[in-house]
């Protein structure tokens, strides 16, 4: 890329320094570059609102330069970033097989929702789809992301071969996360991701419990959840918690 002629310096001025030195980055830096100013554009923005020349601006490079790195335009790029996404949002589900399960569903949804809030616009348009960027290649992307959810949570609940009762629970409780995350972000991020939080995990629990009424499948895993929940834990607060409010319908009974 040729330089603009300089303009020369009037006599006795004083030859500004340049803001940053010149390095020539590697192919996988110079890919790197543009792909983390794309994410950072399309984590506030939606995809419709992003071109090509406005990632070309935040990584200080020219149009034909991202061009050369994505020929496929601002699609490749988009679905490049969301692949990129995709895969941080995977790290986010990994969680040690340890501990009370439902700790273990709190310490993910913490990272779920941390990412949800650091990429409000751009997980809004993810989700909500009808961008002119929306492919069967991005939705295939976007999908992957909700089979890997739901494979985690049945790994932790002792179920990775489900029946489809149980799989479909599962599959249920991850479309109400993403819609309540979509209303979160609606609604000012309130209630607090805390609150939110322990919401969504009582929410999973309680459609095990109802399930378990009918699918010894699911009964099951609620007993091996329960035998690893500790008294003081999110299941023994929702226990005593449902209690009071259960027995004003004791006729029922």
């Amino acid at each position: 890329m040729t330089s603009p002629a300089r303009v020369p310096a009037k006599a006795g001025a004083q030859d500004p320094a340049p803001s940053r030195a010149y390095r020539r980055l590697s192919v996988e830096e110079r890919r790197t570059q543009l792909l983390d100013a794309a994410l950072t554009l399309f984590a506030h923005r939606a995809p419709d609102d992003v071109s090509l020349d406005d990632v070309a601006e935040a990584a200080g490079v020219s149009r034909p330069l991202v061009y050369r790195y994505f020929p496929g335009g601002k699609q490749q790029l988009y679905e490049t970033a969301l692949r990129s996404a995709a895969d941080e949002l995977e790290i986010c589900f990994a969680e040690p097989q340890s501990g009370p399960p439902t700790e273990r569903l709190a310490r993910v949804l913490d990272r779920y929702l941390d990412f949800v809030d650091e990429h409000d616009a751009g997980f809004s348009a993810l989700l909500r789809g009808g961008s002119v960027a929306e492919t069967s290649r991005a939705t295939a992307i976007v999908d992957g992301i909700r089979r890997e959810a739901a494979d985690q949570i049945l790994v932790h609940l002792g179920a990775e071969r489900p029946g489809p009762r149980l799989a479909m629970l599962v599959r249920t409780w991850i479309a109400a996360v993403e819609a309540a995350s979509l209303i979160w972000l609606d609604e000012g991020k309130q209630p607090p991701a805390e609150q939110l939080r322990d919401w969504l995990v009582d929410h999973l629990v309680a459609l095990l419990t109802a399930t378990a009424t009918t699918d010894p499948e699911t009964a099951r895993a609620v007993r091996g959840l329960l035998a690893l929940e500790h008294r003081d834990g999110p299941v023994g607060r929702l226990a005593r918690g449902v209690l009071p409010v259960v027995s004003e319908g004791t006729h029922l009974l």
